[in-house]
């Protein structure tokens, strides 16, 4: 306790600028915060601050050493605020973006419990298919979907997601079910346009080995969301994520074909810029959204809300 409170007072002296303000603040004796960084700097063995009788600076060791320990006073307010049932309220204002189809579906239909469940909490959701620069445009945490490129930002995986080709029982029935990733080539096909993201057709694993197949059909789009509405109306097989169509799977709406060579699961995420001095608001709903993402009844649209 006696670290803890050298701690506080150095990082109160060094933010203040002075050893009265740090005293006003915590209700003591200047000549308390005085004793306290005098055992600090003995402890140590360095010097951390420079006191004249006009001001206060910090030492080079200083400098680097206050940095450590406003992140670790914050790291210990989190911790408590975790723990404790009546303990400090998530507040101030929280920027999230997702992929639009995603976030149409999964992403903003949560945040109204969300709000209610932290009112002293406003949020802003942007929901775009470029990948934002999280960090240049002050967003806290973004959902992305799929394979991560090597970056500097910090992940959670939410859950598992595959890609499924998916028809309507009434198509199958007229056309005949696949049974291998070649007799595609025989069926109506509902492809991404050239344009868009997909550009290495839909992956299989045939053999141990990652193949791209790129099947023809009559119907394109650039747009996900019409492919699976068109896949709806049984006019082809699509080739979808699970987070779009595992509730019409599961309600028999849409049967899954080819399961066998289906591709290993990429990944849905929580991305954001850092771990440490993670405001609580942000921690707070990544874990609401592994809440949810992580039970399967969820995808099905059994889950209770």
């Amino acid at each position: 306790m006696a670290r803890l409170k050298q701690i506080e007072s150095f990082v109160s002296v060094a933010l203040k600028g002075s050893l009265t303000a740090a005293a006003n603040a915590e209700g003591v004796a200047p000549a308390v915060i005085g004793r306290r960084i005098d055992a600090l700097e003995e402890r140590l063995g360095v010097k951390l601050l420079v006191r004249t009788t006009r001001r206060i600076t910090l030492t080079h060791e200083g400098s680097a050493f206050l940095e450590d320990c406003q992140r670790l006073l914050a790291d210990i307010a989190n911790a408590e605020a975790s723990v404790s049932a009546g303990g400090v309220k998530a507040s101030g204002h929280l920027r999230i973006t997702a992929p639009a189809g995603f976030g149409r579906r999964h992403v903003a239909p949560l945040v109204p419990d969300f709000a209610r469940m932290h009112p002293e909490v406003s949020l802003s959701l942007n929901l775009s298919d470029r990948v934002v620069d999280i960090i240049n445009e002050g967003v806290d945490c973004a959902v992305r979907v799929g394979d991560l490129p090597d970056s500097s930002l910090v992940s959670v995986r939410l859950a598992d997601n595959r890609r499924l080709c998916v028809a309507t029982p009434d198509y199958l029935k007229r056309a005949g079910t696949p049974t291998q990733p070649a007799d595609l080539t025989r069926h109506e096909c509902l492809m991404l346009s050239s344009d868009a993201s997909q550009t290495r057709g839909w992956a299989f694993a045939v053999d141990g080995q990652i193949v791209h197949l790129r099947p023809g059909g009559r119907l394109d789009c650039s747009d996900g969301g019409v492919l699976h509405d068109w896949c709806l109306q049984g006019l082809g097989i699509a080739w979808r994520s699970t987070w779009e169509v595992e509730r019409e799977i599961a309600e028999g709406r849409l049967v899954s074909v080819l399961d066998d060579f289906a591709a290993p699961p990429n990944g849905i995420y929580a991305v954001f810029p850092q771990r440490k001095h993670l405001p609580l608001r942000v921690r707070l709903w990544i874990d609401f959204l592994k809440h949810h993402y992580g039970d399967p009844a969820y995808w099905q649209g059994r889950a209770a809300r």
